[in-house]
């Protein structure tokens, strides 16, 4: 941890020297964005979960039925309009006129084509397990599209306007916009704003600052990029990488940080030894100090402790632990002494492996976390995202704004009880079942321990001022083509 911390230190220094964050690019130059991640590529949803920069790229290119606005809004993509009839068991979606690169129109069967590869079972998107509900995706006309329910969904719009539903053509990946993207120049990729095909008809080359170019880069690259004003905007930040943010001066005027929407927490990834009992697997809960491992990160990050962050479409408010208005010291000593109970029974060593991913930001994090489990008898062990663990951490933004997101989410090694209920909850014949179910899997989550909360998910941007109609939002989104306030 000291070396991580000393290269933080001499990072915020060379930053702290590259002169004001606050100044801007020209006016009239292309903007340049850069994602925090791995290289900015087109990828496949149907095939894996897309990193940050590969969805910042699939929603410049291409678009789904809607899509999201500066404000986490809902706005009109290649659908121009829709209406909700059967009781919300039937959206009817009317096309736009839009175009492939190469000008070929978007016909409704390729839309359907593509939604309906998303939805099928086996499919690897992330989204597939919340999609479950649709019945059948049908071409109605060629500009018109039925999406049929099982059962209404109110908050079907918002799965739709994920990246992860954008239409693209199977095979080459290209979308109907809103950019297009141009050959990569320098590891840069270029986008150029699509023109609207019912517009007056102007195919002129766009102005340099209607167009983007978009990197993927480590943070302290994206950082010193910044300082030294050859970018405008950063996206992707987390808490992984906010301590190099932390240490670079950066002015209050370009510096976004969010707190939307989603789990930041514990799963239970493995139930087998010490961890196959409840109370067992409270302990580890109770050991962890939230306040002061969120406030070692950044002062105002909020602690949390149940699996829901608000009542949201569930009956019942999120569900408390037995514990959780016990005091710090109580809840250690409570953990203290299950843990001395198993190790009568059970004397060998115990030891907990917790998956982080790498970076300051994750170090600190396991620095809270390895001294809460020693103070009550437990060895940590740190392993990396993707290895074997016993508990993983889930650091993820909601979709959409259902309980049932949260407690799928959350359930990856939870009890049979609770698995029964989040099906239940998949299948509810109606919203006001579909509510009692999500909160009484709410309820079982918590009593089994089966995920451990500790806050809401940190995002942070930098934005250039000469960016106006960037706007946070409690979606953590911001699309490219949302940027730049109209020209007057």
């Amino acid at each position: 941890m000291q070396r991580s911390t000393s290269l933080v230190v001499l990072l915020g220094l060379a930053l702290a020297a590259g002169g004001c964050g606050s100044g801007q690019r020209k006016d009239d130059a292309p903007v340049v964005v850069s994602v925090i991640g791995g290289e900015s590529k087109a990828a496949d949803p149907s095939a894996g979960p897309l990193d940050a920069a590969e969805r910042v790229l699939m929603g410049a290119t291409a678009q789904g039925l809607v899509r999201f606005d500066a404000g986490g809004q809902i706005e009109a993509a290649l659908a121009e309009r829709w209406i909700v009839i059967d009781d919300g068991r039937s959206y009817i979606f009317r096309l736009r006129e839009a175009t492939w690169p190469d000008g070929a129109p978007v016909t409704a069967a390729q839309v359907v084509r593509v939604l309906r590869r998303a939805a099928a079972p086996g499919s690897r998107n992330t989204l597939a397990p919340f999609l479950a509900v649709i019945d059948e995706i049908v071409e109605m006309t060629p500009t018109v599209i039925e999406v049929r329910l099982k059962r209404p969904r109110p908050d079907l719009l918002k799965l739709f306007a994920q990246p992860e539903l954008a239409v693209f053509r199977t095979g080459t990946l290209d979308g109907s916009g809103p950019f297009r993207a141009q050959p990569s120049v320098r590891g840069r990729v270029l986008l150029r704003p699509v023109p609207d095909p019912g517009g007056a008809g102007d195919n002129s080359a766009p102005e340099p600052e209607e167009t983007v170019q978009l990197l993927a880069e480590r943070a302290a690259v994206a950082l010193a990029r910044f300082k030294a004003r050859e970018s405008d905007l950063i996206l992707g930040g987390s808490f992984v990488d906010w301590p190099i943010a932390a240490q670079a001066a950066l002015a209050p005027a370009n510096l976004h940080v969010e707190q939307p929407s989603g789990l930041f927490g514990l799963a239970v990834a493995e139930r087998e030894g010490f961890l196959s009992e409840p109370g067992n697997r409270a302990a580890v809960a109770m050991a962890i100090n939230r306040a002061a491992l969120t406030q070692a990160l950044r002062p105002d990050w909020t602690p949390l402790e149940t699996l829901l962050p608000g009542q949201l479409d569930s009956a019942a408010p999120p569900a408390r632990a037995d514990w959780s208005s016990l005091t710090l010291d109580a809840r250690r000593q409570m953990a203290r002494d299950r843990v001395t109970a198993w190790r009568r029974v059970h004397p060998e060593p115990l030891t907990l492996r917790i998956a982080l991913p790498a970076g300051p930001g994750a170090t600190l994090l396991w620095a809270h976390l390895a001294e809460a489990m020693l103070r009550i008898g437990i060895t940590p062990q740190r392993v990396g995202a993707a290895a074997p663990a016993d508990l993983r951490l889930i650091d993820a933004i909601a979709p959409y704004d259902s309980g049932r997101w949260f407690v799928q989410t959350a359930c990856v090694a939870c009890s049979d009880e609770a698995k029964a209920l989040i099906a239940a909850g998949r299948e509810a014949p109606d919203l006001a079942a579909r509510a009692q179910r999500i909160a009484e899997a709410d309820a079982a989550l918590t009593a089994d321990a089966a995920y451990i909360p500790i806050a809401q998910p940190l995002r942070w941007s930098l934005v250039a001022l000469r960016l106006g109609a960037w706007q946070g939002n409690a979606r953590g989104w911001h699309p490219l083509n949302h940027l730049r306030n109209e020209k007057e």
